[in-house]
């Protein structure tokens, strides 16, 4: 199954470390976030893989060159950021008319991605993807969801005060080839993914809550408890 992995993010938040080295490639126990996401997918028998670029892409592309991963990777440079939909939105194609997933790739996330796969493949008829979700100690500092009994999304709260739970949108997602045929067609224009999608969805997507560490290494702090937590 192919995979988009959005890099191409500035990594304000986690200055001065990004000053020199792109937030996807920053290290984590000694090894690259983008090695550790491909090695991940990799053995878990997914790929090929698109990677968008933008901040020190010069960077991600001698990564990419001298990976062992290179010949299953396609970078698609952004010279003006599109946002999360728009990369979707601009590489369809890439899919081939198949379910594909759409990954932030600025977490550390260890989570089983072949029984994220299994989740969707048994996913309720209506729901056009499955997100997967993490439970987390700062709220409000994130995306919250609300599901019902069968793990379908009820309601989406976006970083706000007082949520009512802590079970995350971890932004990485399972797209059905019938969604992304819809993109193409009812989403044209829109930017984020996150904000300006799911919450045409809600009712129809089907989550599957990871277990595992699950982290976005946005922050210095963050960043830190990666590299001192999990295998």
């Amino acid at each position: 199954m192919r995979a988009i992995l959005l890099a191409a993010g500035c990594g304000t938040r986690l200055r001065p470390i990004t000053n020199t080295i792109p937030k996807c490639l920053v290290p984590i126990k000694g090894k690259p976030l983008l090695e550790i996401w491909l090695d991940r997918l990799t053995k878990a028998g997914l790929g090929p893989f698109l990677i968008n670029t933008h901040y020190l892409s010069e960077q991600v592309v001698s990564f990419v060159e001298t990976s062992p991963y290179r010949d299953q990777v396609t970078l698609f440079h952004e010279k003006e950021l599109i946002g999360t939909a728009g990369t979707l939105i601009a590489n369809l194609d890439f899919f081939s008319s198949e379910d594909g997933l759409l990954i932030h790739a600025d977490n550390y996330c260890l989570a089983d991605f072949s029984a994220f796969l299994l989740a969707h493949s048994q996913r309720p008829a209506e729901c056009l993807m499955t997100m997967m979700t993490f439970l987390t100690d700062t709220p409000s500092t994130c995306g919250i969801v609300e599901i019902d009994d069968r793990n379908v999304v009820l309601k989406f709260h976006e970083k706000v005060a007082n949520p009512p739970g802590n079970l995350a949108n971890g932004a990485i997602y399972l797209l059905s080839a019938k969604l992304l045929e819809m993109m193409g067609k009812e989403f044209q224009g829109v930017i984020d993914f996150s904000t300006e999608v799911l919450h045409h969805l809600v009712g129809r997507i089907y989550t599957y809550e990871t277990t595992e560490v699950f982290l976005d290494v946005g922050t210095p702090e963050t960043y830190l408890q990666a590299n001192n937590t999990g295998a």
